[in-house]
């Protein structure tokens, strides 16, 4: 099978340090800006409406604003990626899924910063425990990237683990099983709308990485009965 994984929020908790992140950047940007502190809530604020879930809206590539794509959140970035931790022992996960002989993607969106994405997952440690990094939303739309892996990788079962299952809606095919990892900062967004998800076929709900496993027996039981 493949198993293709999301990076924030579900491979690692990379929110729980982003005012952290800002603060340490504007010491470094910013020496002279008084109330640190006090701005980094702001903008810890104001970089969480980017989190909102869009139903079924992820059709398109996207380009964020000018002022996104600068050095100060370049910076941001590198303090993130440094505080960042793994969930769940995920470096682990991979690693077994590999030794079953699963092909184990990266499957995840651009950051602000273009190329931001491949330099966090190899600043965790985990970039090399891949089979394969695909990244959409600037070059490639979700429905490109996921036939970029058909393509590559035939019409073997696709699960798809994400912690934003908005995602999911209208993408994959009939050998795609969608695995939502209940991450509790993105979870509050679902827990509002949760009628969206009668619009995901074959989905499958973990709150541990490592129930993953329990998804590809039941799924291999239930598409050879």
């Amino acid at each position: 099978m493949i198993v293709a994984f999301d990076f924030d929020g579900t491979l690692a908790d990379t929110y729980s340090c982003i005012e952290e992140a800002f603060k340490r950047t504007l010491e470094r940007r910013c020496r002279w800006l008084p109330g640190k502190g006090l701005w980094a809530k702001l903008l810890t604020k104001i970089e969480l409406q980017f989190e909102r879930p869009a139903f079924g809206k992820h059709k398109k590539k996207s380009k964020p604003p000018f002022f996104l794509r600068t050095k100060f959140f370049e910076t941001w970035f590198e303090e993130r990626a440094k505080l960042t931790k793994p969930i769940d022992d995920s470096p682990g996960l991979l690693r077994k899924l590999k030794e079953a002989g699963h092909t184990v993607i990266s499957f995840s969106a651009e950051d602000f910063i273009d190329g931001m994405k491949v330099k966090r997952l190899k600043e965790i440690g985990i970039y090399d425990l891949f089979d394969d990094v695909i990244v959409f939303g600037r070059e490639l739309t979700i429905d490109e990237a996921f036939r970029l892996v058909r393509g590559k990788y035939g019409d073997e079962i696709f699960i798809w683990v994400d912690d934003k299952p908005w995602r999911f809606i209208g993408h994959g095919d009939g050998n795609t099983e969608y695995v939502w990892y209940y991450f509790p900062f993105t979870a509050k967004f679902i827990e509002k709308k949760r009628e969206g998800l009668a619009l995901i076929p074959h989905l499958h709900i973990i709150r541990d990485l490592w129930s993953i496993f329990d998804v590809i027996e039941r799924v291999k039981q239930e598409r050879s009965s």
